[in-house]
C-alpha cells in the first residue's frame, strides 16, 4: 500500500509544485496520474523515488516512511520498485538480453539465475526472439518492451511508469498499456503517468488527476478529466 498524507513540495522561489496532496493507492492496483506539463505529477514520481524531499508531509510505502529511511537504505528501496522512463534508458552497447540481465548484476544476483529468469522475461514480454539484438535495431515499442522486463526482472511491488508511452505511435503504446495491464492482473501496483487522453480513457482505470499541484479529481474506472 502507498500512502501519501498532506504531502506539500515548495521549490526555491516559493513555487508550490504539490499542494497538501493525500492519495492512498492499494496493493495491486492500477492507477493513471494525469494533469497538464508542470501540474505536479513528476515531482509525485521523484519523491515516492526518493529522488526529491517533500516539504511536508508523509509518504509511506509498503509500511516503509520513506521520511524516516535512512540514506543509506534508499538503493535498497529502489530496488523494490520498478521503474520505466518515455525515453527507455536502455544500455545501448548492450542486447537485449544483457540489458535485462544487468538489472540483477547489480545486486549479486547469480548467472545460474540470470540465466533462467531472463528468457522467462522476455517471453512475457514477447521479445524471446530478439535476445541477440541491440536497441538501435529495435523499435521504439520493442525498446519500451526490453525496458519492461528489466523494469520487472527483479519482481518489484510496484511499478512506476513516467510517460511510458511518449515517444510511441498510438499502436505501439495501446500495446505497452496492455502489457502493463497483464503485470497488473499478476498482482503488481501500476502507477501510470501520462497525459495521453486517448489511452486514460481506453482503460478505463482508476484516475488522479493533478492541476497547479493539487489533486482536483480521484474515480474509479474514469477517463481523462482535463
Amino acid at each position: 500500500m502507498i500512502e501519501i498524507k498532506k504531502l506539500t513540495k515548495t521549490y526555491e522561489k516559493s513555487s508550490r509544485a504539490l499542494k497538501n496532496v493525500n492519495i492512498t493507492i492499494e496493493d495491486g492496483e492500477f492507477v493513471f496520474v494525469t494533469g497538464r506539463s508542470g501540474s505536479g505529477k513528476s515531482t509525485l514520481m521523484k519523491i515516492l523515488l526518493k529522488e526529491v524531499e517533500p516539504t511536508s508531509g508523509r509518504v509511506i510505502v509498503n509500511d516503509m516512511d520513506l521520511g524516516k529511511m535512512p540514506r543509506s537504505y534508499v538503493p535498497k528501496y529502489r530496488r523494490r520498485l520498478g521503474v520505466v522512463f518515455q525515453d527507455f534508458r536502455l544500455l545501448k552497447d548492450k542486447t537485449v538480453y544483457e540489458n535485462v540481465a544487468f538489472a540483477q548484476r547489480v545486486i549479486g544476483v547469480s548467472s545460474r539465475k540470470i540465466r533462467e529468469s531472463v528468457p522467462e522475461m522476455l517471453k512475457m514480454v514477447g521479445l524471446s526472439s530478439k535476445y541477440k539484438s541491440f536497441p538501435r535495431q529495435l523499435s521504439g515499442g520493442e525498446q519500451q518492451r526490453v525496458a519492461i522486463a528489466r523494469a520487472l526482472i527483479n519482481k518489484p511491488e510496484v511499478l512506476l511508469a513516467d510517460e511510458p508511452t511518449g515517444n510511441l505511435d498510438p499502436q505501439n503504446a495501446m500495446e505497452i498499456m496492455r502489457l502493463l495491464d497483464e503485470i497488473n492482473r499478476q498482482g503488481t501496483t501500476v502507477i501510470v503517468v501520462t497525459h495521453s487522453r486517448e489511452l486514460v480513457n481506453t482503460m478505463q482505470k482508476r484516475v488522479i488527476t493533478i492541476e497547479k499541484g493539487v489533486v482536483v479529481s480521484d474515480e474509479e474506472e474514469s477517463g481523462y478529466r482535463l
